[in-house]
């Protein structure tokens, strides 16, 4: 069993950045690939950014070059970069864990504003 954390969401104007964070407990961390999803309202939950237990990392088409994922497994945290931030960015940021199954953390909320 895992549980995930996640902070660090809030409102930022168009272009800004923020740093999600995802914190793990109740496990070992270090074998669980992290990931992160987001769902806009009306939309459906969208694959972000990936970290493998190995540290390899794939991002979506739609921020590529703009997000970026990274583990620390002495810290049990992932993060989520994001940079030059748009307002499709929209959304609830959900992260994840898995191994055999898939643990979601409560998600946080990031608003980006014209």
């Amino acid at each position: 069993q895992v549980q995930l954390v996640e902070s660090g969401g809030g409102l930022v104007q168009a272009g800004g950045s923020l740093r999600l964070s995802c914190a793990a407990s109740g496990s070992i961390f270090s074998i669980y690939d992290m990931g992160w999803f987001r769902q806009a309202p009306g939309n459906q939950r969208e694959l972000v950014a990936v970290i493998s237990s190995g540290g390899s990392t794939n991002v979506a088409d739609s921020v590529k070059g703009r997000f970026t994922i990274s583990r620390d497994n002495a810290k049990n945290t992932v993060w989520l970069q994001m940079n030059s931030l748009k307002l499709e960015d929209t959304a609830v940021y959900y992260c994840y864990a898995r191994y055999s199954v898939r643990y979601w953390g409560q998600g946080t909320q990031v608003t980006v504003s014209s």
